[in-house]
């Protein structure tokens, strides 16, 4: 079996005269990837400032988690809705209005006077995620030849792993020092960097002619793309279980103290940092055996923080190798271009949807199995089998493959 990149967005002639030399294209991947490096900072900052942030509001530390999932909620509900609206804009154009999106929704919870405000402006600041990841890979994708297109794609997403490494632990620690507002003040000021950055890094990339909301919908009825976002929204449900509840397993099962979680996370991003780079390399050579391998590799990862979860130098490592397995993202961003030829803007935002899906599938399925009193480290034990589960969906999707796609 063999994959293939046929069908891949081809884009206009006008679009191919203006695809910049190759330096260029490097300038623009950085700035992409400066963009994701925002985005996920903005992410995930609130995990990291759920306590500070519930004592301002007034609200219990559970009752703010529900900010986590305001985020989570305009990422599942905004990327489609403007993946579809927004067709026919021109791609760098529409990378800017998402930029400035960023901006606007973090300042709004900068300012957030309360819970309600502040649960909106989340929100607001989850909407544009999707689509800026699912139109960032299609201009990456357009820059550099095929066989290298899941790499660059794995560039722009190293900034969303970045910010696991460095974006989260610094705004963190400026949040606990400044406030938590000065935080959000920052990824406002982030987003504003890249809407000025972009127009001077990336060339202009038109969609194509036939491009519509209709076409774009026309994706849907793909039975490989539900299958596919299937895959990231179950499979990916594992390391959210883990990563939700990871600062009490720290401090009740390794002995550490909170100041040090930070340390354990940067581990982690550093898994997610080196997966990137290996698993889009992997994927551009061999797209189902990576995904399938990587699927494989999260359940014994997840497995095995089990028993780590009691040690510290142990816990450290298998965070780490946890980590790697985010090169799933990439992957599956470049199957799902390939699956959905037609609607790759819907398809490129509905797999940060399903991404997110798998963040609230997670939490849930941890929450569970603590709650059902099997302990802090039980969480890798059903992230494991959520890993499986993915992988049982993804081995579906290629039996039920037509032969033509093989």
């Amino acid at each position: 079996m063999s994959d293939t990149n046929a069908g891949v967005l081809a884009p206009s002639a006008e679009a191919q005269a203006r695809v910049p030399a190759a330096d260029r294209s490097v300038t623009a991947q950085l700035v992409l990837s400066f963009g994701g490096l925002v985005i996920g900072t903005g992410e995930f900052a609130s995990m990291g400032l759920l306590p500070n942030m519930a004592a301002s509001m007034g609200v219990s530390v559970p009752e703010a988690g529900g900010l986590i999932s305001a985020y989570a909620l305009g990422v599942v509900i905004g990327s489609p809705i403007l993946a579809v609206l927004t067709a026919r804009v021109e791609r760098r154009r529409l990378l800017v209005w998402m930029a400035l999106l960023m901006l606007v929704g973090n300042a709004a919870s900068a300012f957030a006077h309360s819970y309600a405000y502040l649960f909106a402006a989340r929100f607001l600041a989850g909407v544009p995620h999707g689509t800026f990841f699912g139109v960032a890979a299609i201009v990456v994708a357009s820059l550099v030849p095929k066989a290298q297109r899941t790499q660059a794609i794995g560039r722009v997403m190293l900034g969303l792993a970045a910010a696991n490494l460095a974006g989260v632990p610094l705004v963190t620690f400026l949040g606990q020092q400044l406030g938590w507002r000065s935080a959000f003040a920052l990824i406002a000021l982030g987003g504003g960097a890249v809407a000025v950055l972009l127009p001077v890094a990336a060339p202009r990339v038109f969609a194509e002619q036939a491009a519509s909301p209709l076409r774009e919908l026309s994706g849907l009825k793909h039975l490989q793309v539900w299958l596919t976002l299937a895959t990231a929204a179950i499979g990916f449900g594992g390391m959210f279980a883990v990563y939700s509840y990871i600062t009490p397993t720290l401090t009740e099962l390794a002995g550490q103290p909170e100041g040090r979680v930070p340390l354990f996370l940067g581990l982690w991003g550093l898994g997610m940092v080196v997966g990137n780079i290996v698993g889009s390399w992997l994927a551009d050579r061999w797209q189902s055996g990576a995904i399938i391998g990587l699927l494989v590799w999260n359940a014994v990862s997840l497995a095995l923080f089990v028993p780590a979860a009691h040690h510290p130098v142990a816990v450290g490592v298998v965070l780490f190798v946890v980590g790697v397995g985010f090169a799933l993202s990439p992957a599956l961003q470049s199957r799902l271009m390939d699956v959905a030829p037609d609607a790759p803007s819907l398809a490129g935002a509905m797999n940060h949807s399903a991404f997110n899906l798998s963040n609230a599938v997670g939490a849930w399925a941890g929450g569970a199995v603590i709650a059902a009193g099997w302990g802090w480290a039980s969480t890798g034990a059903v992230a494991s089998v959520l890993a499986l589960a993915g992988l049982g969906i993804f081995v579906l999707a290629l039996k039920v493959m037509r032969p033509r796609a093989l």
